[in-house]
């Protein structure tokens, strides 16, 4: 085993002090030392020596003979000559490698049947040291999760460090080139609503926006914006790095240290340790992962990053139990390649909503950029349909389970055999580039398939990728293990967000992120940790569904999913969230003093409305009737004709000459609050009774084994999911009406003995 030439010929080192110990039969492994590569190939090389290289690599195998004994010894020679070079003359810190850390990389082939002394004989010479620091909260991963919980925690006042496999993976949009969309926008409200930081980035970097669902009711409109991925992933990487208390590291974080079922910190793949008060896990898609189309597969990330291989072993150890998911992308294609001619152009709205409640409108307006619709048609379906054995989807290579709501372009086919055509969204990914995005079409299929059915869309006749659509699979965990405050229950100050928990989505991820950076520095701080129910937020929603429910495939969020929409509107969020993160500490004295005005403009202007009387003179009537409006009999209230369908607050504004001026976010609360007060009274009623079953907690020490007429199924889900009250443990499969009677039973049983 040998250091690097080129390593060793800047230090000036003369080799021949290494050629004495080392014969020409021994193996010489190339390590660097300056940047700690060559552990793989060590760990490849010895096994190479105990087992001729008949094993693959990732094989588990086990010393169980002299010969291998024999090998390892021969290995403490190499590493006896190097610490001998060391010795020689080499700055100290100039031989970077942890050998004690490639000593536990080495557990898979060393396994527990070698001699400890041996193992031990073999390392105890070794004194190389590691870089130990100290925080009080450390997050993995730099996604859109991982960003929004380590500005949290740092914003809080906790020393933060957040670790990414690559800078460039900082903030990443591997797949869709925007933010939000049907319900996703709620969850870009609420974040910024909480002091996140997602719909301030996305209002700076867009280069479209658009309003969903315009034609239908307004808990169901949803704010979607494209955005430019290069400049998104760089000025949320320029707002970590210009924030206090937080630190951006690059580096793999390889183990947790976990002692007593309390987390202590993480250790990287050089060795270096990072204590820590709590730890958030946010690595989204990066553990294990493989990408894949037809027959290629690639052991990386998305979009060719390195992938996370380790983390997944530690976690394993510790407890955690992981599933296999999957998903995937669509290929990126040349912009001088597209006949732009033949789409349907899709511009942005004139009237721009920002994402953010700090910023107007004013604040933000710029030049959009069209997307273009296109289709698909029977040839394409054909070329798919005729090529489903060359998909690993098909082929039974893939493994993991995809997303239901957001199918490869072969799963619609197959699905949906009857349609003649699918929706193609062709959208650019940036402002300063030519790769666009075809929204609709993701795949594995081989790349000769992908140009062929690429090539039948119209439009894309003589298309040019520029990189290949793509599967990914990863490692994730069951979300059932945490608690709706994210914090593992069996590890403590171990919190997890994202996608690691199951989810899809960037927007998904992001508010998970933010919820527990929230409570990983409210446990430091020694705080109750935030939880947010299903009646105050979208957030609420997402996270009771993932740690409750059964998920076996990525969870996405929908409107559908949110029992009181009405109220959880994306207009309203700061009116529902805005208090909580004053609260929290997110939202300073000064946006909350705005919040409190607006507030009290909104109060104040709907309690004018019923007083404010509208006669049946000639100038009403002709407004009404130019409206589309049943004149007046007699006189009403403005906030009477508020009510009627085809009327509004801003479209009555000539009659109401004592009306002040209000922002537009303003009017639009006044008009729906009064519009819809009869529907919003009810569902305010709901959430009381919903309430009334939250409020029953079930403690901590229950033992549901104890538990008389409960079914055994209940008991066993019951047992899985830990419900933190009677109202979590009604949303539980497989838990019925009447096992929440006998539970109730129980728990005022257990009240009164007490």
């Amino acid at each position: 085993m040998n250091k690097s030439d080129k390593a060793t010929e800047e230090s000036g080192f003369e080799q021949s002090a290494l050629k004495e110990y080392i014969s020409e039969e021994t193996p010489v492994i190339s390590i660097s030392a300056k940047y700690g590569d060559g552990i793989d190939n060590f760990i490849m090389e010895l096994k190479n020596m105990m087992f001729h290289g008949r094993i693959d690599v990732n094989q588990e195998v086990y010393i169980t003979n002299a010969r291998h004994k024999d090998a390892l010894a021969k290995t403490y020679e190499s590493l006896e000559c190097v610490e001998r070079s060391i010795e020689a003359g080499m700055p100290e810190d100039f031989f970077t490698i942890d050998l004690m850390n490639a000593y536990e990389k080495l557990g898979l082939i060393i396994g527990e049947s070698v001699e400890e002394d041996l193992v031990n004989e073999i390392f105890s010479k070794n004194s190389m040291k590691t870089v130990e620091e100290y925080y009080d909260v450390v997050v993995v991963g730099a996604g859109h999760a991982g960003c929004e919980a380590a500005l949290a925690a740092a914003r809080l006042g906790c020393e933060t460090i957040i670790f990414t496999v690559s800078m460039n993976s900082v903030a990443l949009m591997p797949c869709n080139p925007n933010i939000g969309g049907s319900s996703k926008g709620h969850l870009v409200k609420e974040i910024d609503a909480l002091g996140g930081e997602m719909g301030k980035n996305i209002d700076k970097t867009y280069i479209q926006s658009k309003m969903l669902n315009k034609s239908k009711g307004p808990a169901v409109h949803s704010l979607r914006a494209q955005a430019d991925k290069d400049a998104y992933s760089m000025t949320m990487r320029y707002t970590l790095q210009n924030t206090d208390h937080l630190t951006l590291r690059q580096a793999e974080v390889t183990e947790l240290i976990v002692e007593d079922g309390v987390i202590k910190g993480v250790k990287t793949f050089s060795g270096a340790i990072y204590h820590a008060k709590t730890v958030v896990l946010a690595t989204g898609t990066y553990l294990k992962a493989r990408c894949l189309y037809g027959e290629v597969v690639n052991y990386t990330g998305p979009n060719g990053l390195q992938a996370a291989n380790y983390l997944s072993q530690s976690l394993k150890d510790n407890g955690v139990e992981l599933y296999r998911f999957k998903t995937g992308t669509p290929a990126r294609i040349d912009k001088r390649s597209v006949n732009f001619d033949v789409m349907e152009e899709q511009f942005g709205d004139e009237k721009i909503v920002p994402f953010s409640f700090t910023n107007k409108e004013e604040d933000i307006k710029r030049e959009q950029i069209s997307c273009w619709l296109t289709y698909t048609n029977e040839e394409t379906h054909k070329i798919i349909r005729d090529n489903l054995d060359r998909s690993p989807i098909y082929a039974g290579v893939i493994e993991g389970t995809g997303p239901r709501y957001c199918p490869s372009i072969e799963d619609k086919v197959v699905r949906f055999a009857d349609r003649k055509r699918h929706q193609l969204f062709i959208e650019p990914e940036g402002e300063f580039t030519n790769e666009m995005y075809v929204g609709g079409m993701s795949s594995s299929l081989p790349e000769d398939v992908q140009y062929a059915m690429y090539r039948t869309v119209k439009g894309l006749e003589n298309v040019k990728i520029i990189r290949n659509a793509y599967a990914i699979e990863y490692d994730c965990i069951n979300p059932n293990q945490l608690r709706l405050s994210l914090e593992f229950r069996n590890i403590q100050g171990l919190f997890s967000g994202g996608q690691f928990n199951g989810s899809s989505g960037y927007e998904e991820a992001a508010c998970q992120g933010l919820i527990a950076g929230i409570n990983a520095a409210r446990k430091c701080l020694g705080k109750e940790p935030v939880i947010l129910d299903r009646s105050q937020a979208y957030i609420g929603v997402l996270i009771d569904d993932l740690v409750t429910k059964e998920n076996h495939e990525p969870y996405r969020m929908m409107t559908s999913r949110a029992e009181y929409r009405l109220l959880l509107r994306q207009d309203n969020a700061d009116m529902r969230l805005t208090p909580i993160g004053h609260e929290i500490g997110l939202i300073d004295d000064a946006r909350y003093d705005k919040f409190l005005l607006k507030k009290e403009q909104i109060e104040k202007e709907i309690e004018r409305l019923k007083h404010v009387n509208i006669g049946a003179n000639k100038t009403v009537q002709e407004l009404l009737e130019s409206l589309g409006s049943t004149k007046l009999n007699s006189g009403s209230t403005l906030e009477e004709l508020i009510k009627r369908p085809e009327l509004n607050y801003e479209s009555l504004a000539s009659i109401d000459p004592d009306r002040e001026p209000l922002d537009d976010d303003v009017a639009e609360q006044i008009n729906i609050n009064i519009k819809y007060e009869g529907y919003i009274k009810r569902q305010l009623q709901q959430v009381e009774q919903f309430k009334k079953m939250e409020n029953k907690l079930i403690p901590d020490t229950i033992n549901y084994d104890e538990v008389h007429n409960l079914r055994t199924e209940a008991v066993q889900k019951l047992k899985a999911v830990h419900p933190h009250s009677v109202g979590q443990a009604s949303r539980i499969s497989g838990v019925s009406p009447s096992d929440i009677s006998v539970l109730m039973i129980y728990m005022e049983q257990m009240r009164h003995r007490k």
